[in-house]
């Protein structure tokens, strides 16, 4: 399984702890030191659209008025901290975020919601 996030990203941190609590194994990708290549992010884009960009961020609000008008593509790739995330890759299937939906999806519905 693949986690693309943020080293510095609590719920990213949390995820991962679960996943690998629950016994996955777990490849976690800081997608600001090892940035998306243009194929992965079209592959993200083409499952998510829009919700890939996180609107509600502070990275996001401070972006220029040209790069909020551009694509979800463009921004991410100028700061890819406005991408939403947790991001799971489970083989084929995608999950964005870590809520109740996604670790239900993931067979983790048992686990507590904040793992140690």
């Amino acid at each position: 399984m693949m986690i693309y996030g943020l080293n510095t990203c609590a719920i990213c941190q949390r995820a991962r702890k679960a996943l690998e609590a629950a016994g996955r194994t777990v490849v976690f990708r800081d997608v600001r030191a090892d940035p998306l290549s243009e194929a992965e992010l079209a592959e993200l884009i083409a499952e998510f659209g829009d919700r890939l960009v996180d609107r509600s961020s502070n990275d996001y609000r401070g972006l220029s008025d040209w790069l909020k008008n551009s694509e979800a593509e463009a921004q991410i790739a100028a700061q890819p901290k406005v991408m939403a995330r947790p991001i799971l890759r489970d083989h084929d299937a995608f999950y964005l975020g870590w809520d109740d939906a996604t670790q239900e999806a993931l067979r983790l519905g048992q686990l507590p919601k904040n793992p140690a």
